[in-house]
């Protein structure tokens, strides 16, 4: 079955762009022009992945995603004609998955949806590996599901991957250049400072079920777990 993707862009030519090159990919998609609409759209009907612009009027990408964030964990691909590091960390703190900016390469944009999907879509039954756990922190790939202390964590795509990735080495550091590894494909550039605010957002949804030592920084080096309740 297609993968059903929301393209919310007050700019009706991009729209077509987007549409066009994920249509050619063998996905389905949906195109809204502002930020209400996308709600009621989504209300209607959950999508498999927004691609969310931030500039649009009325209700900005940024509003829009912090909505969607109260009730869902969908994935988020933003698009901004801003190349501001700031604007990328801020959109990815919000609960982004990625972001790319304008002007784009439609072939990128689809490798990067399709990374995105890939990381939220669990691996046939047969190839998932048994259940991490490490302290109080149990991870279930199949179900794509990380829980503490028996509180459940909603994490998004890309932070699933980087928590999965350390509890399969829970004892190793690991630095920013093998978490980009983990969690994106090999022909995409992503910043370490990408890596910082993924770990900084998965930080905070930890600490917000009591575990505020989830994740330790080894200066010079990388990440590691830390003791997690134990």
């Amino acid at each position: 079955m297609p993968r059903h993707i929301l393209v919310v862009d007050d700019d009706p030519h991009i729209r077509d762009v987007i549409c066009f090159a994920l249509d050619k990919a063998g996905m389905e998609t949906e195109p809204v022009g502002d930020g209400m609409a996308a709600l009621a759209r989504i209300e209607r009907r959950m999508p498999d992945l927004v691609v969310l612009d931030v500039g649009m009027p009325e209700m900005d990408g940024l509003e829009l995603c912090r909505r969607l964030r109260r009730t869902s964990d969908v994935p988020v691909l933003f698009l901004s004609a801003r190349d501001e590091e700031i604007d990328r960390i801020l959109g990815l703190e919000m609960g982004g998955d990625d972001y790319v900016t304008k002007p784009f390469s439609p072939r990128e944009l689809v490798a990067r949806v399709n990374v995105i999907l890939r990381r939220a879509r669990p691996a046939p039954a047969e190839l998932v590996p048994a259940s991490l756990s490490h302290g109080l922190i149990v991870l279930d790939p199949l179900r794509r599901a990380v829980n503490y202390d028996d509180q459940d964590i909603d994490f998004t795509a890309i932070e699933f991957t980087i928590v999965k990735a350390l509890m399969t080495k829970p004892m190793h550091v690991l630095n920013r250049s093998e978490l980009i590894d983990a969690s994106h494909a090999a022909n995409i550039h992503v910043s370490e400072r990408t890596v910082d605010s993924h770990i900084r957002n998965i930080r905070a949804k930890f600490a917000t079920v009591g575990c505020s030592n989830a994740i330790e920084t080894v200066h010079g080096m990388g990440f590691r777990l830390g003791r997690c309740g134990a």
